[in-house]
């Protein structure tokens, strides 16, 4: 198949600095820190399934004795018809049994092995959840969607039948070699003579075939990371006639992803020929020194029948054993990258003790703050400043002047790297996350709204709030209105990022989501850029009265939003500049001054 040829500027789209092979040596600690998570199925599926695998590996371990050395040897041999019949009977219970048994060892290992996925992918979803915004600044979606989804899957079939199935065959071929030494040591040590060979070449695999699978991760989390992205972004691929090249670099992404699976799958695939070698060769030395041991007379034929029938069962567990090897590696490679999540810590974190932060009035501080997003340019330069609790306050200035990190600081999305920010003379690194962050609403420019339906968009903050409380936080920042028009009113299902509402519309139920929530901090952020000019008439009359007693910061370009705020910071490459009303920035005709008439400019050419 010919492929479309990707431009280099295209292939430079994605970055993927974080998913890199982990190259450690595979090691037992990790893989009992996996094993962990069958701890609450100890008192019940786990030993009920371990019960059923004794059963049905004693079960097997006997039936070949019973056909061999006593069927043959002693009732057909000797013609024993009394003695036969009995051992018929007898191998056809333990056959019975030994059905009974691996019907529930298979229906209790599933359920052993969905409840250890389901707790292992709820465990990593809870500790990203919880986890600082530079984590998910140094990530795209997609890699974390690989990890969460995929990676956990891999480790289905793991925990599903691989642990079980490790300690079945391993008591199989301890059971068969100690049970093969006593029918006949010699014939023993010269059938097996061939592992040492086989475990060599096998080990010599393993480091080569656990970063196949780690590869194969990578290519998954880039594929995802695309899929995730061109989905997002469609809109905009298409309006720049982009689709070809998308296509084309999604082909090369594709690609990438199918050669790393083939390369896996033929690493593994070199196990089981490997096995069936060593088995034509041990069979080979069974049929040729059993031979010469039976007739030299050491060996009767029965036991070299039993002898036969173990050698074929030992062969069975090594090929599973090399299976569940390969998913032993396919699991590590995942559990590493999953692990590696694990132990990422909150960058911003609950101090011991932390306290709550309750019934605040609003007042907030920033002394001497200092913070940097990547160690090298500085955002805020000693910021020090003071909202008082029930002011409007404005931040104001270009693009990367500070003015969202004084935001981020505020909500404690990031620390300052040096100097307080404070709430009430309380600095918030002492307390709880949960308390300040119920304080405070934020309403975005991109506004996020989720699956579901209105009514639930409206209360994510508050979920306790009954039909009436979100139908009065509507009307009153003028919602109702448009709300009431759709197919389903409050009950209508707004699809996937609220793509079925106006971007002014999905702006009004941010609006109403933040005030339900009934926060004594209101955080806007942009939040009138994308409504029209007849909606934020509509919405500064709301916000007058339902502001009354709450502080509220507004960062916004339209300066026109903030002409009536108690107060205004202008910041310039993470300093303030100047600060004071408008009409005290105005008579300064510093810095403010000139943004204001800039804009009107605009909007005069305009």
């Amino acid at each position: 198949m010919k492929k479309d040829k990707v431009s280099p500027n295209a292939l430079k789209r994605f970055h993927y600095s974080q998913d890199q092979i982990i190259d450690k040596p595979f090691n037992w600690e990790q893989l009992w820190r996996l094993l962990t998570y069958l701890k609450p199925y100890s008192k019940n599926l786990l030993p009920l399934s371990i019960l059923m695998v004794l059963i049905t590996t004693g079960v097997r371990l006997v039936i070949p004795i019973l056909i061999g050395v006593y069927t043959l040897d002693k009732a057909i041999i000797e013609r024993d018809a009394s003695l036969l019949t009995i051992l018929v009977g007898i191998i056809a219970g333990l056959y019975i049994l030994s059905y009974v048994s691996n019907v529930l060892r298979i229906r209790w290992m599933n359920q052993l092995g969905q409840g250890v996925i389901y707790d292992l992918r709820k465990h990593l979803f809870s500790h990203v959840q919880m986890l600082s915004h530079r984590f998910f600044d140094q990530r795209s979606a997609g890699s974390i969607l690989v990890r969460i989804m995929n990676d956990i899957n891999s480790l289905q079939e793991l925990f599903t039948n691989g642990v079980i199935n490790l300690l079945m065959d391993m008591l199989m071929l301890v059971g068969i070699i100690l049970i093969l030494s006593t029918l006949s040591p010699e014939l023993t040590l010269a059938v097996l003579v061939i592992l040492p060979l086989m475990f060599f070449i096998s080990t010599s695999l393993r480091k080569k075939i656990r970063r196949s699978w780690q590869s194969v991760r990578i290519k998954q989390s880039k594929l995802n990371s695309h899929l995730n992205e061109s989905i997002q972004g469609i809109r905009v691929t298409q309006s720049f006639t982009q689709e070809k090249e998308n296509m084309a670099f999604f082909d090369g992404v594709n690609t990438e992803n199918y050669d790393s699976w083939k390369t896996a799958t033929k690493k593994n695939a070199m196990f089981r020929p490997l096995v069936e070698l060593t088995n034509a060769v041990g069979t080979a030395v069974l049929i040729w020194y059993g031979a010469y041991l039976i007739q030299g007379g050491s060996l009767q034929l029965g036991e070299f029948v039993s002898f036969a029938f173990y050698l074929g069962m030992f062969w069975e567990p090594i090929s599973r054993l090399g299976m569940v090897y390969n998913q032993l590696l396919m699991g590590m490679a995942s559990s590493e990258r999953i692990f590696e999540f694990l132990d990422e810590k909150p960058i911003v974190h609950e101090k011991a003790g932390a306290k709550d932060l309750t019934d605040i009035k609003g007042d907030i501080v920033f002394d001497s703050v200092e913070f940097s997003y990547d160690e090298k340019r500085k955002a805020l330069d000693k910021i020090s400043l003071e909202m008082k609790a029930g002011e409007t306050v404005a931040l104001v200035g270009h693009t990367g002047s500070g003015k969202t990190t004084i935001a981020n600081l505020i909500t404690r999305f990031y620390d300052p790297t040096a100097g307080k920010v404070m709430i009430d003379g309380i600095d918030l690194k002492d307390v709880t996350l949960t308390s300040l962050r119920n304080q405070i609403s934020i309403v975005l420019q991109d506004t996020f709204i989720f699956s579901g339906t209105i009514k639930e968009n409206i209360r994510f903050g508050r979920p306790d709030a009954n039909d009436e409380e979100v139908k009065e936080a509507a009307k009153a920042i003028g919602a109702h209105r448009f709300i009431e028009k759709l197919p389903n009113g409050y009950e209508t299902e707004v699809e996937e990022r609220g793509n079925i509402l106006s971007v002014g519309e999905r702006q009004l139920l941010s609006f109403a989501r933040a005030l339900l929530a009934n926060p004594s901090i209101i955080i806007m952020d942009e939040a009138t850029a994308s409504i029209d000019t007849e909606t934020e008439v509509q919405i500064q009359l709301a916000l007058k009265k339902l502001l009354n007693g709450r502080t509220a910061i507004i960062i916004a370009h339209r300066l026109s939003t903030i002409r009536e705020s108690d107060n205004i910071f202008v910041l310039d490459h993470g300093k303030i500049i100047e600060s004071g009303n408008h009409d005290q920035l105005m008579d300064l005709q510093g810095e403010y001054f000139h943004l204001v008439k800039a804009q009107f400019k605009m909007l005069e050419v305009i």
